[in-house]
């Protein structure tokens, strides 16, 4: 039904919960569309300092909710003829001290990305990225970020992305709506689309 919204609470680290969000989806709405791979988390911590409990966290929410949830839609999906769009990053693409452990992650995702259009091609299943840049959301915060960092950090988006600003959540969710579109996006797969200002163009001196 069009408008039909279904609320699902989970946590994507774990499997049980993954298996019910998407068997629940189904049951509910008949069949499978479109996936998009939004969770995240962003903590700080260098290679030295950062603790292996950080990156277990880091890995398990940002890059293996992705496979297996991926996992879990693609036989619904290849039925649709749908396609996947994982939200990764501008760190996937470009490498910044002190988040190593989230840059891993969103290169990861980004090869995965890749692999998996490839993969489900044949199927007629397309599968594309947005790395997005510096977006206003709550994740710098939850991730350490005091408010007064956040508001410097958010300035100084005037000198690390070429559009002076940083983007925001309407321009990430226009570009996935973009590229889940077979009337828009019927030829895309295996993109990681920069949604970034330029960011991903720069060589600041």
């Amino acid at each position: 039904m069009e408008g039909d919204i279904l609320k699902l609470i989970g946590d994507v680290t774990k499997e049980d919960d993954l298996k019910r969000i998407v068997d629940s989806t189904v049951n509910h709405f008949g069949k499978l569309d479109i996936l998009v791979n939004n969770a995240g988390i962003l903590p700080t911590g260098t290679v030295e300092s950062g603790s292996l409990q950080v990156f277990d966290n880091v890995m398990a929410t940002n890059v293996r909710s992705v496979y297996l949830l991926s996992h879990l839609a693609i036989p619904h999906l290849k039925k649709t003829k749908g396609n996947i769009i994982n939200v990764s990053s501008i760190a996937g693409k470009r490498s910044f001290p002190g988040v190593a452990a989230y840059c891993m992650s969103k290169a990861a995702v980004d090869q995965l990305t890749r692999c998996a259009a490839l993969e489900l091609a044949s199927s007629g299943v397309r599968v594309n990225a947005v790395n997005p840049g510096v977006i206003v959301t709550e994740i710098h915060k939850r991730g350490g970020m005091s408010k007064e960092d956040y508001a410097k950090f958010l300035e100084h988006c005037k000198e690390t992305h070429a559009l002076g600003r940083p983007g925001t959540v309407d321009e990430v969710a226009q570009s996935i709506a973009f590229l889940a579109s077979d009337n828009t996006a019927s030829f895309i797969t295996g993109v990681t689309l920069s949604i970034d200002g330029g960011r991903h163009a720069m060589c600041p001196r």
